[in-house]
């Protein structure tokens, strides 16, 4: 039997998908603990019996939601693998910041919740979580610092951390940063990429000219 979060995957029209829609974009600003399923059918314009019908409860709504992330963002990291394999690795890079500064501006939901899981001073106490481990690894191998994601050093971990981390910082920071930079939208995210590759590529690949 198919569960919610596959039926709202297969239907994006449905009022499950409308439902974890919003419910994703009100996770993202709010966190777990600031957020009310009562916010989230106000938000989609049903009553709350009408959610709790599709999705139940807060915790099962929420954890769909990270199940949701976690998917299409390993469906992007996959994307990307196939647009950069056997390239230089200065390359791989710049394309690979390209296509997850685009798709992480495109649904900013992602960045929000895992930076306000990062830092949220109230935890959630659930079993599931952002798969962000296994992400930082597939990155790696991907880009070449690791033989496979389970051979993955701490160093080359945190140096993929902090590629990710950037990108995830400037895009919930957009609200706060564009106005400080005085640039619309698309200047900012032009500039965003080019930051990104300034800072990473460099120390990335300074080992390669020596």
């Amino acid at each position: 039997m198919s569960t919610p979060l596959e039926k709202a995957r297969k239907d994006p029209e449905s009022m499950k998908a409308r439902i974890l829609a919003v419910a994703r974009r009100i996770f993202g600003e709010y966190g777990f603990h600031g957020t009310t399923t009562r916010m989230i059918a106000q938000e989609v314009g049903i009553d709350i019996s009408t959610l709790h019908y599709h999705w139940g409860g807060k915790k099962d709504l929420y954890e769909s939601v990270v199940v949701d992330i976690n998917k299409d963002l390993g469906q992007e990291l996959i994307e990307a693998e196939k647009a950069i394999h056997g390239l230089p690795l200065a390359e791989r890079l710049a394309i690979s910041i390209d296509m997850m500064t685009d798709y992480l501006f495109a649904n900013p939901d992602i960045s929000n919740m895992i930076l306000f899981r990062y830092f949220g001073k109230t935890r959630y106490e659930g079993n599931l979580d952002f798969s962000v481990p296994e992400f930082t690894a597939d990155i790696a191998r991907s880009m070449g610092l690791a033989r496979d994601k389970k051979n993955a050093p701490p160093e080359t971990m945190m140096k993929v951390l902090a590629v990710m981390n950037s990108i995830h910082a400037f895009i919930s920071g957009e609200n706060f940063f564009c106005p400080m930079v005085k640039v619309d939208r698309e200047r900012y995210i032009a500039l965003v990429k080019e930051t990104l590759k300034f800072i990473h590529i460099p120390a990335f690949t300074q080992n390669e000219a020596k």
